[in-house]
């Protein structure tokens, strides 16, 4: 399955559209949508638990706010930097990559963005022409397909489901790839699913690519997030040969319950990476400066507090799990790394509940707004219908709290 954007009408003269096609073509995000609607409720007084955002309720370190702090209080802070990022956090972020993955870079390789978000778009763009097509395993995240088509490309979908962890085959790629084919996407951890490839399986699908001259797009911002005997492969690190056309994309926002500072990044070939800095130089040039000196003591820190965010999210995730698979017509596989689980519920589509026969995961994720105040994101959003995903990323009270609802919701349906 692939898509495209849509062409302008050429009956409507360009100075009477209002809205650009490429733009107006781009959906709401799915997952802030609901967020955004549970936080409404809540604000108007309703009890509304939310499962939508892909969030840590833990606040950032308090090292690291110190740093920001001091970088408030010092003039140079108050200037432009260099738009690719300030010389310091880039070279802390080799460290840290080194650290980490196993994989060596120069700070030259590496773009410092507004989020990774941004350097998802910013990769695509760099690297795509018009009619390029990037394989997209499914469920995926919301962006990115909305990036790759921004960016000119075609998003070519490769749908995975639970009877598989939710991962890819090389055979599913294979089948997928056509002359057009320029980029893999690679997302492990991932979201929406919390699907973990194994070191094979992820060597596996880089040879693969490598096999056929193309290049990967990976998404590491979940690294840390692993649990059980799941663990964390980088690619590139992995295949040292696959680094000329590999591009990661990673940030600060999981790790260090740092959503809103927004520090993401790009680590890739030099060119690619220059490319991309152009690009950023004339659309935001360079990110705040305090957030980056934030993101400096982030990235140079001990791990400490990533491993108790850590040790919670894993409780949450083991009774998330159990309570979702309570309930009659769901199967939830537990997810090996992120804070997400995506429990099909095709079974309890049709069923009535409450007078309600919901046909869709997206019907059945608003009557569980309406009827049980609790707020999760539907299946739709991620390109597979059927699922509902749910973050883990909140209080255990209201976790349970939550859950508890829904399996009282839900436990009322009947054929």
């Amino acid at each position: 399955m692939s898509a495209s954007t849509p062409q302008p009408d050429s009956s409507v003269r360009p100075a009477d559209r209002r809205v650009s096609a490429r733009i107006g073509a781009i959906a709401e995000s799915a997952t802030l949508a609901v967020d955004a609607k549970a936080k409404a409720l809540k604000a108007a007084g309703r009890p509304v638990i939310g499962f939508g955002a892909g969030e840590p309720d833990f606040p950032t370190p308090d090292y690291i706010v110190e740093a920001a702090v001091e970088a408030c209080r010092d003039p140079k802070n108050h200037r432009y930097t260099p738009a690719g990022g300030l010389p310091e956090l880039k070279a802390a972020i080799a460290a840290k990559t080194l650290r980490d993955s196993g994989y060596e870079v120069d700070p030259a390789q590496i773009l410092v963005t507004n989020g990774g978000k941004q350097a998802i778009y910013e990769a695509f763009a760099a690297i795509l022409d018009p009619g390029d097509e990037v394989i997209v395993p499914a469920p995926y995240w919301t962006t990115y397909p909305e990036s790759i088509q921004l960016a000119g490309g075609v998003p070519v979908e490769v749908v995975s489901d639970e009877t598989t962890g939710y991962k890819v085959s090389v055979e599913q790629l294979e089948a997928a790839r056509t002359e057009n084919t320029k980029v893999v996407l690679f997302v492990s951890p991932s979201n929406p699913t919390g699907a973990v490839y194994t070191r094979e399986e992820a060597e596996e699908i880089g040879r693969w690519a490598l096999e056929h001259g193309l290049w990967v797009l990976t998404d590491e911002i979940y690294e840390h997030l692993v649990y059980g005997d799941a663990s964390f492969t980088s690619l590139p690190a992995l295949l040292p040969e696959l680094a000329d056309k590999c591009i990661v994309v990673n940030g600060v926002a999981k790790t260090y319950a740092m959503t809103g500072w927004r520090v993401g990044w790009v680590i890739g070939p030099k060119d690619v990476v220059k490319a991309a800095t152009n690009l950023q130089s004339h659309a935001t040039s360079n990110v705040s400066n305090v957030a980056q000196r934030a993101a400096i003591a982030a990235v140079t820190g001990d791990l400490s507090a990533v491993h108790e965010m850590r040790t919670a999210f894993d409780r949450r995730r083991r009774t998330i799990v159990k309570m979702l698979n309570e309930i009659e017509g769901v199967v939830c596989p537990e997810p090996e790394g992120a804070f997400y689980v995506y429990p099909s519920v095709k079974a309890l589509l049709g069923k009535e509940i409450r007078g309600k026969r919901p046909q869709t995961s997206g019907e059945l994720a608003a009557l569980i707004l309406d009827e049980a105040e609790v707020a999760v994101v539907p299946g739709e959003a991620f390109g597979t219908p059927g699922y509902l995903r749910l973050s883990y990323a909140l209080g255990d009270a209201d976790l349970v709290e939550g859950v508890s609802r829904i399996q009282k919701l839900l436990g009322e349906a009947t054929a």
